[in-house]
Order: C-alpha cells, then structure tokens, then sequence
C-alpha cells in the first residue's frame, strides 16, 4: 500500500482584482458594524481570510511524504524553474506553476493507495478539488468520500477529535503535545503565508510547508501506533 501524507498553502489574490459584488459579498458583515475602529477591523480580517477559499484564492505549494520510502518532496510556486533540497537533504523542492501543481498531485493521487493529512477533510481537499476545476483541471480521483471511510484518507484532526467530538487544535498544539517539533518553531506560521508571499518569500513558504508534511507524518506514526483499532 502506498501511503502520501500532503499539505497545502494558499494565498489569496489582490482583494481589488474581486469584482465589486464579490467584495461587497464578502464584506457585508462589517457593514452592520456601526463603530468605524470596530468595522475596519472586521474588513481586514474578512480579507485576510480570502486565503482560505478557493475562488478568491491559489495554491501556493503542496508537499507530499512518501511514508513507505519516506521521502519528502515540495511544489512551489515560482517564475523561476528550480530545484533544490534542504540541509538535511531530506525534503527536495521544485518551483511550479499553480496548474502544473495540480496536474502532478493528480498524478500522484492515481497511483496512491491512501492519503494523509492534518484538517485536510475541511481545507485543502476541497481546495484542491475545487482550484483543479478552476483550472479546467480533472481530479484523478475523488478524495472527498465518506467522513468515517479512512481507507482513502485519513485526516488527523478528525481521529484526534473522535470526529468533532472533542476539543480542536492547531497543528502546532498536538505537536508540542506529542512531543513533536513544531513547524511553527520556525518563526513562520500560517497566518504569515500572505506576508511572506508577498515579500517574495516563496522559498520560506515552501520549507514552511516541508515542516508541515514532516511533522505531519510523525504524528500519524503516533496516532498508528498507540490509537488505531
């Protein structure tokens, strides 16, 4: 059985590039907020959250874990055709185009056995499903099948939720937890994706995203060994 643990970042597109009734969709909330201080604050953070769908935002990089071989690979997004590998030589970056991106995590999909992800039932499945489409792109299979069917994916938040049952947390929690290091540890989170995006920091992004499959992988050793039945 061949095993891919995946992550995902995005960005969202320049806000103003929105068609004016897509912005004025997707702030209309804070035009119910009287206070002006209270109300900007509102605007910005409905912009800052356009990262996370699909029609207002792109994939920036996706890095992939081949458990089996144990060999951690990154896409990322960038002008420049490149290819490079950390210092620990066990991640190996390739700059892509969105498109190209996508066409080769399809193409990986076709010949995986299962998938395995942190939150990737709720945010970067359907993200990539739905930015393949955007990009007349066909997803090689489908990935959004039943929430209690772990066979073709296995989401880590919804096993150390007992689906929803208990309390969530981020990433960055259940590594410090389980005695795992923490992406977040360099200095770089999530939030900061669009800061660093537009910093040209791309290559910053994508080794943020090498941390994420790595530490990824490492709690689904733990949730295999001491929590699956």
């Amino acid at each position: 059985m061949r095993q891919v643990v995946f992550d995902i970042e995005t960005v969202s597109f320049p806000f103003e590039t929105l068609s004016e009734s897509q912005q004025e969709y997707l702030l209309r909330d804070a035009q119910k907020i009287e206070d002006q201080k209270e109300k900007d604050k509102k605007i910005d953070d409905l912009i800052r959250f356009t990262s996370l769908y699909p029609f207002t935002a792109k994939v920036i990089a996706i890095g992939l874990f081949d458990v089996q071989k144990e060999k951690a690979f990154v896409y990322y997004e960038n002008d420049e055709k490149e290819e490079w590998s950390n210092e620990e030589k066990d991640v190996n970056y390739r700059s892509l185009s969105e498109a190209e991106m996508l066409k080769s995590f399809w193409r990986i999909a076709e010949k995986t056995d299962q998938f395995i992800s942190f939150n990737g039932r709720n945010f970067d499945i359907p993200f990539l499903m739905m930015r393949s489409a955007l990009n007349k792109i066909k997803p090689s299979k489908n990935l959004m099948t039943n929430r209690f069917d772990t066979s073709i994916h296995i989401d880590l938040l919804e096993q150390f939720t007992y689906y929803g049952l208990t309390r969530k947390f981020n990433l960055d929690f259940y590594c410090h937890a389980f005695g795992v290091e923490s992406p977040k540890s360099k200095d770089i989170s999530g939030m900061e994706v669009k800061t660093l995006f537009e910093a040209g920091r791309i290559k910053d992004i994508a080794a943020y995203c090498g941390g994420d499959i790595k530490a990824t992988y490492k709690l689904f050793k733990i949730w295999n060994e001491y929590l699956k039945f």
